[in-house]
């Protein structure tokens, strides 16, 4: 039961974390609004397209994630009342893939950024340099979230690991 408990106190807090993408995407959409009617300078009309692309990645981003965890949250007791060893281990597989991908995501955005700030360098047309602007705050709003979400797993998957010795040495 504790397994359960764990998986699902872990699904809730990824839901509540997920709310920070639409957040974040509701204010670049409404930047982009923004920018649209109040924008006067050839600057602030090359964020329109920019902002506005951030907010929906963003925004789909959000509403993907939270109707994942959401499910997820019935279909854990669900697999746990079926068969609650084969539940267990499961998670732990699942928690390590996701570490796994974690890291991966961890490398390739600070990249996307270092790309992205040289283009703002050495392209000096507005467009591309609202692209650039853009794109380097749109990363930093996923590489705060993610951040987080990864601290989260990464305690889940300790928690797992735990329960597994305790479990192995009340055999």
């Amino acid at each position: 039961m504790e397994t359960l408990n764990l998986a699902t106190e872990w699904a809730k807090a990824e839901v509540f974390s997920t709310r920070f993408f639409i957040l974040f995407a509701i204010l670049f959409l409404i930047a982009s609004i923004g920018f649209w009617k109040l924008g006067k300078t050839d600057l602030a009309k090359a964020y329109i397209i920019p902002t506005l692309v951030a907010g929906v990645l963003l925004l789909t981003i959000g509403l993907g994630l939270f109707f994942t965890n959401k499910s997820r949250i019935t279909q854990f007791e669900k697999a746990f009342q079926a068969d609650a060893p084969v539940f267990f281990q499961s998670e732990i597989e699942r928690s390590e893939s996701t570490l796994k991908e974690y890291t991966v995501v961890f490398k390739v955005i600070p990249i996307l950024i270092i790309i992205s700030a040289l283009l703002i360098l050495f392209i000096n047309t507005p467009t591309w340099r609202a692209i650039g602007i853009t794109t380097i705050a749109m990363l930093t709003v996923i590489l705060l979230v993610d951040g987080t979400a990864l601290a989260r797993i990464d305690a889940y998957h300790k928690e797992l690991k735990l329960v597994n010795i305790e479990n192995e040495i009340k055999k």
